[in-house]
């Protein structure tokens, strides 16, 4: 598959690569969360694509950013007991998570993280990625 550095290219690229649809609603969500240039839940991306699609569902903005994960355009960021957010950086990197408030920060850090993709894979695990997350209290937490 061709390197581009249009993300729209891309999907589109990947989507016809497995012989589905690029439909608006997968572009717009795409672009709704590039746009909004942060992790955000599934509830914000709806609300910034809306007035560009206005019968959009939060189903259907679930089930694409899922898409957009298993093409490796997103990531998925848990941050229990908070709601899972949408990273729009896909490419590796770590994360901070305050377990008061659920905030999360991207930090780049080289670190070797091969031997638990390795391991992963060795117990029988698929479509592996590995990242690093600290847990702890914010700056403003922990000021709070």
């Amino acid at each position: 598959m061709p390197v581009t550095s249009d993300p729209e290219a891309a999907l589109a690229a990947q989507l016809r690569g497995r012989g589905q649809r690029v439909t608006s609603q997968r572009v717009l969500i795409h672009r709704g969360l590039r746009e909004l240039g942060r992790h955000a839940t599934a509830e914000e991306v709806l609300e910034a694509v809306h007035d560009r699609l206005p019968g959009v569902s939060l189903p259907t903005v679930y089930a694409t950013l899922e898409l957009l994960e298993e093409l490796d355009l997103v990531r998925r960021v848990s941050r229990a007991p908070h709601a899972a957010l949408y990273d729009p950086r896909p490419e590796p990197h770590h994360h901070l998570v305050c377990t008061r408030c659920g905030r999360i920060e991207d930090f780049d850090l080289e670190l070797e993280l091969g031997g638990a993709v390795r391991a992963a894979r060795r117990a029988g695990y698929r479509r592996t990625r590995s990242e690093l997350v600290v847990s702890g209290l914010c700056a403003a937490c922990a000021d709070g």
